[in-house]
């Protein structure tokens, strides 16, 4: 009997939205990568929230929004609690794009490039391999196997050998029974000479920004701006500017078996790291770019999609005569960045620019008035109900049993009958008893030939309340600096609100 291969498309089909596919083999059911955009649009999630609780593994390709973006939101809204499968890479870097990653974090089992890692239980016969996919740092072309058919996911995948990233194996796997794969940028047309019309820009007394994502391409682009600054001996500063561009940097650093050949060969032979940076600086919020003396530079910056107000903000801010925006990848549909990618640009576009307030005055007053008032609803609620369980209970009939109304009976008739010797009938101590002693138990380790045999899940930290620990936790993990007002953002619970300007911005293109 043949392997039976059903393929679910969720998202990401016939159109340029996130990717997620249900991959199902005899029973056996995957989420291929599950991903969102960064306008959040939970439109994009509802097939996705009618599969989950199916869901038996959870495959991730690549760190970055388009292949992971949903998972933290799946796992906690939408019942997805499927262990996932990654590589290390993907995994960590994963991390640093999403701040929401406390919930999915858990369930994650790391593997490395060709390892053959064999499911259980209801997935036994199944095995999943990772293979080098050539776009992102880990980034994964998954093969499944069972009973001799090949089932190959290739997604977003680069046939040519990079700076700092090999090419695909997508090659070397002969004849899959079921391939399935992509054509996002088959069209997509290099551009050329893109460093000549930055250094025309810097040199007119200008400003560059470049939209990049947190750490996917931006490796590839860091290390061309690198090379490219010692060739041209350029002084220009460059400004690697996201939450966690820090921690960033000191992951990928770590990171080179995962890297093209000549990186790692360089660094055996002369210990030369190429992501020990010279000319590109790194900076954690705006206020550290805003001190910055006035000169041309180089900026890149989150996100790519240009959904954020701080860097518009900055763009819209320039004090310069010349800014230039560049981009480096196809904005996503719908967003800011892929309205300024049309040929020709418009003239100009409208900027929601939204910024987070805390409240005052009346409107405080009127906050802390309603919570007061939903305060006392709630204490009131819980009182009635504490009441109504006490009358139920006292409603309720006394049972008694024989063996009690026996007892009572025997009772009643030993002070008519004298009295006796005390009834003792199946409580007989045996006779090997001992006396009650303190409770004692005797650890019996178990021991090799390189001593005592541990358990790793001994000396895991329990993960306590998110909130409670969220500051830790984000700082132990991810191990760098991170905005301190984008921190105390994500756990502030301060009474505050939204306010939007509508600002227009000129484009000018050359």
């Amino acid at each position: 009997m043949g392997t039976s291969v059903q393929v679910t498309p969720l998202c990401g089909v016939y159109s340029e939205n996130p990717l997620c596919y249900m991959l199902s083999i005899d029973g056996f059911h995957f989420l291929m990568d599950c991903g969102w955009n960064d306008l959040c649009d939970q439109n994009l999630l509802h097939p996705l929230s009618r599969v989950t609780s199916i869901i038996d593994a959870v495959l991730l390709s690549h760190p970055d929004i388009m292949h992971l973006g949903a998972l933290p939101y799946a796992m906690k809204h939408l019942g997805l609690s499927a262990p996932v499968y990654a590589t290390e890479p993907v995994y960590r870097l994963g991390l640093l794009t999403m701040y929401d990653h406390y919930i999915s974090r858990r369930n994650v089992t790391r593997l490395t490039y060709s390892q053959n890692y064999h499911l259980s239980d209801k997935g036994e016969g199944i095995v999943i391999a990772p293979h080098v996919a050539g776009h992102l740092l880990g980034g994964t072309v998954w093969k499944i196997t069972k009973d001799g058919e090949d089932v190959v996911y290739a997604v977003d995948f680069n046939h040519r050998k990079e700076r700092h990233l090999n090419g695909t194996v997508l090659e070397s796997f002969v004849r899959p029974a079921v391939l399935i794969t992509d054509a996002y940028n088959a069209l997509n047309n290099q551009l050329y000479k893109r460093q000549q019309a930055l250094l025309k820009v810097l040199r007119g007394n200008g400003n560059v920004l470049l939209p990049v994502d947190t750490a996917g391409r931006v490796l590839e682009l860091i290390l061309i701006l690198e090379q490219f600054w010692s060739q041209q001996h350029l002084t220009f500063p460059i400004f690697f500017l996201t939450n966690v561009s820090t921690s960033t940097i000191d992951y990928v650093k770590s990171f080179l078996e995962w890297m093209n050949d000549s990186i790692a060969k360089s660094f055996e032979h002369t210990r030369d790291n190429a992501f020990l940076l010279k000319h590109v600086n790194l900076i954690i919020n705006k206020s550290e770019l805003e001190k910055v003396p006035d000169v041309p530079k180089v900026v890149l910056a989150s996100m790519a999609s240009l959904e954020i107000d701080s860097l518009m903000t900055y763009l819209l801010n320039g004090q310069q005569i010349h800014e230039m925006l560049s981009f480096y990848r196809k904005g996503q549909f719908g967003t800011l960045a892929r309205m300024l990618q049309v040929d020709p640009p418009p003239k100009a576009v409208k900027v929601t620019i939204s910024k987070r307030v805390p409240l005052g005055g009346d409107e405080l007053i009127a906050y802390e008035e309603e919570q007061e008032r939903l305060k006392k609803e709630a204490a009131l609620e819980a009182s009635l109900n504490k009441e109504e369980l006490k009358d139920a209970n006292a409603g309720d009939p006394m049972v008694i049993d024989a063996a009690s109304s026996l007892v009572s009976s025997d009772a009643s008739a030993s002070r008519f009958f004298g009295y006796g010797d005390i009834f003792i009938d199946g409580f007989v101590p045996p006779e090997t008893s001992v006396a009650p002693m303190f409770p004692c138990f005797e650890n019996l380790a178990d021991w090799d030939d390189y001593g005592e045999v541990i358990n790793p899940d001994d000396y895991i930290i329990k993960e306590e309340d998110m909130d409670g620990t969220a500051g830790q936790g984000l700082g132990s993990d991810l191990d760098g600096k991170f905005d301190e007002g984008s921190a105390h953002l994500l756990l502030d619970t301060s009474p505050s609100k939204v306010v939007s300007n509508e600002l227009t911005c000129h484009i000018c293109k050359e």
